[in-house]
């Protein structure tokens, strides 16, 4: 069984915009391909004949190396699992990038992140995406250099090393501010999930090589804001020009709050479809798969009137922000949502942030319209609907299944310490105690002073 191995160039630019330069083992005609270290910026630094990269590439001589090593290592694997009479090209790809993982663990990393974003998981592509970008930041320096991060180096003192170095960096989305504790807990907590799924998926490291069983971070407790009903009603009451983006975006975040909460990105995907016959409304949740069948209240019936048109499809979105038309609308059930290409996926998830983004930005102005000083978003209408259920009574548990939460500790997260009422009731209680027992001792004096009739009289009718 003849085994060779040669260098191509995969013909297709990766998302980078770069050509990766490919491994090709074969055995009987049939071909395994595997992408080596090394990336084009041109195809014309490529020489197919030589199988090298032409000196018109800065880095060639360097790359050259690195490829003749790439080279050896697979003829080395091939070597090993031929005496073991095991040497397929299926095999040997396995051993070469066994031993890639094991040697790099922001290769392994990098691998991940990819295997999320084919699986369609955008939302944690992000993270981890992000998450890798900081770690390969670490680890270069002042002077651009790259010094790769193996599993071995992974200790509780470079994570020490690492959180210090995460307090440094500044917020994205506001510059002037640093990383908040609990955006630092998310990344930490990545590459914790890496090295746990590193150990017992893999088993690229030993169990009792967690660096993570001794190195511990935690975010820092923070308040959301709370609309009570009196400023739901101030929102409500803002004269808006009808049609306007502003006055989209309130009704926007009212239906939610009307709807038990519904998150935005749900929200913005709502369609007729969604809409029964007997006023209700009856989604499957982006987030966890759930169904929530919901009773529409007249408020949220109210907000739908200003959207509804005769010719609507049930297919057709509820509210005026994303394209009925587009390739990715054509997935309408979360199944079919959970099927697209990931590049379909991508987009969409681009779009809903973008329209969540332009959602919250009105929201302040309304905020500010209304005398409120607190920090609204989106989301706040999802705590602020938990805020004024608790407040009318309603019990926790049934709050809990109108939030569809998994778990009751969400939602008393949800409700935070804004109930106050059964406290202001125990102290009047200790103070209206001590009035109560001036009422006793006053009214049993009058009672004595009373005569026989009277005091009978007065007892016939109380009884």
């Amino acid at each position: 069984m003849a085994t060779t191995f040669n260098f191509e160039l995969n013909g297709t630019a990766n998302r980078a915009g770069k050509y990766v330069i490919m491994l090709r083992i074969t055995q009987n005609r049939k071909h395994k391909r595997l992408k080596t270290s090394i990336e084009l910026n041109r195809k014309s630094d490529w020489n197919p004949n030589a199988q090298k990269v032409r000196s018109s590439e800065p880095n060639y001589a360097k790359w050259n190396d690195a490829l003749e090593k790439e080279l050896e290592n697979a003829k080395s694997k091939y070597r090993e699992l031929k005496e073991e009479g095991l040497a397929t090209a299926d095999k040997i790809k396995h051993e070469i990038t066994a031993s890639e993982k094991s040697a790099s663990f922001l290769a392994y990393a990098r691998q991940r992140t990819e295997e999320i974003y084919n699986a369609g998981g955008i939302r944690n592509w992000k993270k981890y995406n992000g998450f890798c970008n900081k770690l390969e930041a670490y680890q270069t320096d002042k002077n651009g250099h790259f010094r790769d991060l193996t599993f071995a180096e992974i200790t509780p003192a470079y994570l020490a090393k690492f959180e210090d170095y995460l307090h440094t960096l500044h917020n994205e989305r506001e510059p002037e501010k640093m990383l908040h504790p609990n955006t630092i807990q998310v990344v930490l907590n990545i590459f914790r999930t890496l090295v746990k799924r590193a150990i017992e998926v893999e088993g690229l490291m030993k169990p009792d090589k967690n660096p993570f069983l001794t190195f511990k971070y935690k975010g820092v407790k923070t308040i959301k804001d709370k609309l009570d009903i009196e400023e739901i009603k101030k929102i409500e009451s803002l004269e808006l020009s009808e049609g306007s983006l502003i006055w989209n975006c309130r009704n926007y975040f009212l239906f939610s709050f009307y709807c038990a909460g519904i998150r935005v990105g749900d929200l913005i995907q709502l369609r007729w479809g969604n809409i029964t016959s007997d006023s209700r409304i009856c989604y499957e949740m982006g987030k966890n798969h759930k169904i929530r069948d919901l009773k529409l209240v007249s408020q949220a019936r109210n907000i739908l009137m200003y959207y509804y048109k005769e010719d609507a499809k049930p297919s057709d979105y509820i509210f005026p922000m994303l394209d009925s038309n587009a390739m990715w609308a054509k997935a309408t059930t979360q199944e079919e949502k959970d099927v697209m290409p990931a590049e379909l996926k991508k987009v969409l998830f681009s779009q809903i942030s973008a329209k969540t983004a332009l959602i919250n930005k009105e929201l302040k102005k309304i905020a500010a319209l209304a005398g409120i000083d607190k920090k609204i978003s989106f989301h706040v209408s999802r705590h602020s609907f938990a805020k004024v259920a608790k407040q009318k009574g309603v019990d926790n548990s049934k709050v809990k299944e109108l939030l569809a939460h998994s778990s009751l500790k969400i939602t008393e997260g949800y409700m935070g310490n804004f109930d106050t009422a059964e406290n202001d009731k125990a102290l009047e209680n200790i103070f209206e105690d001590t009035k109560s027992n001036v009422d006793e001792a006053t009214l049993l004096k009058q009672l004595q002073s009373l005569s026989p009739e009277t005091l009978a009289a007065l007892l016939a009718k109380v009884s």
